[in-house]
């Protein structure tokens, strides 16, 4: 029997035996569409990732609190609150002329809080920063205006709103000019923000800005910030400039080497490079994961041939009497197994896509700019791995047709 034969041979023993066909293709079902699943929705959210880290813009610097190796986060990514940096460190990187081309140095601190207007009460998170702000995270002013130099340096009770936080809170009602209470203390509306959605995971629509003095005096009651950006006027020079900011605040911290830092700073090139590192080393561990399922599919087809032989000993002993040799019988058992393999990873193909679509819509509906990849490697890389489980163990059930005497299987009941 030359291949086209032994394809043609296994159809119809596949057709003969539906039911145990297919429950023998389940292992490899489930192993494949695990793995297409799950390489589909780590591309997917590495690329969420890697959007809302580039969208506010490739030739930015971030500054965080707190030491950190070159490949691992800050320790105020963690959770822990670190204190070493300050409202000065920010004006200090935005003035001298230690940094060479910095355009423009925002600082933030953070919070959540109640926020009241007549009878409307929401939770809304707040914002103190500078006027900088607007052009380090390119957002523009959709009504009145953002926070001047002097409110800045001061602690003001001026409030500037994010999109949805208007709407939520005004329906509609023009909001600037009135006054809000956040937390216990009331701020005017001197503006309201354009739209913008999300930025490094933060949605600045359901944002409230205020100076950061008034943040850290009036609603957080601390001296510190969460974090400093800085931005570049030529991406070029983001490293010489990333550089330059740690040695200023080595000076300003009385640091004498890069043991020592109290800080942070990271450019965007080198955030991308951490986090493609880290999505990368993760899915290659949920498909190792995932592959067990291939391991006990393989293990199933294995037993299941196993069986296909002994209750076809008969066949095989007619068929070496007739001539065929012990790489025909190999061969044709072999192909078999090969067969049922590649249907199941052609239908763990179909399942595995039709979730990762699933999971697109759900999150997309979500909010999430979120990418419904497949690539043509996956498939390739299942159609392979389904080959190969093939190949591995369906070996050892077509060797031991192979061997069988004709004499002893003719004579077999």
């Amino acid at each position: 029997m030359n291949i086209k034969e032994n394809i043609q041979s296994s159809l119809t023993n596949i057709r003969s035996h539906k039911l145990r066909s297919f429950l023998t293709m389940l292992g490899m079902i489930i192993g494949i569409s695990a793995v297409i699943t799950i390489l589909a929705i780590g591309q997917s959210a590495q690329g969420l990732i890697v959007s809302q880290i580039t969208g506010a813009g490739t030739n930015l610097i971030g500054v965080l609190p707190g030491k950190s190796d070159e490949n691992g986060p800050p320790a105020s990514v963690l959770g822990i609150t670190v204190t070493t940096l300050t409202y000065e460190d920010a004006q200090a990187i935005a003035q001298t002329n230690s940094v060479a081309h910095i355009s423009s140095v925002a600082a933030y601190v953070r919070g959540v809080a109640s926020v009241v207007w007549r009878n409307r009460d929401i939770q809304a998170n707040f914002t103190g920063t500078t006027v900088s702000f607007p052009e380090v995270e390119d957002m523009v002013v959709a009504q009145g205006r953002f926070l001047n130099g002097a409110e800045e340096r001061t602690v003001s009770r001026v409030a500037v709103l994010g999109s949805q936080v208007a709407e939520d809170l005004f329906d509609g009602v023009d909001p600037i000019g009135q006054d809000i209470k956040i937390k216990r203390e009331i701020f005017k509306v001197i503006g309201v923000m354009e739209p913008r959605g999300a930025s490094f995971f933060v949605n600045q629509d359901d944002q409230i800005f205020v100076s950061i003095r008034s943040a850290q005096k009036l609603l957080l009651g601390v001296n510190h910030v969460n974090f400093i950006r800085a931005k570049v006027d030529q991406t070029q020079y983001i490293d010489q400039a990333t550089e330059d900011v740690k040695v200023l605040l080595r000076e300003r911290h009385g640091i004498s080497n890069a043991a020592e830092d109290d800080f942070s700073v990271r450019n965007i090139q080198a955030a991308l490079d951490v986090v493609r590192d880290v999505t990368n080393a993760l899915n290659f561990f949920l498909v190792a994961i995932a592959s067990i399922a291939l391991f006990v599919g393989g293990i199933g087809i294995m037993n299941i041939m196993l069986v296909a032989v002994n209750e076809r000993i008969r066949e095989i002993g007619l068929r070496k009497a007739v001539g065929a040799t012990r790489s025909n019988i190999l061969s044709q058992f072999l192909v078999e197994t090969i067969v049922i393999s590649l249907f199941g990873g052609i239908l763990g193909t179909a399942i595995g896509t039709l979730v990762s679509g699933v999971v697109a819509i759900g999150a997309r509906t979500l909010g999430y700019d979120w990418s419904f990849i497949v690539s043509f490697n996956s498939i390739i890389l299942a159609c392979g791995f389904s080959i190969a489980v093939g190949v591995i163990f369906g070996t050892y059930p077509a060797w031991k047709a192979a061997r069988f005497d004709p004499i002893t299987a003719l004579r077999y009941e």
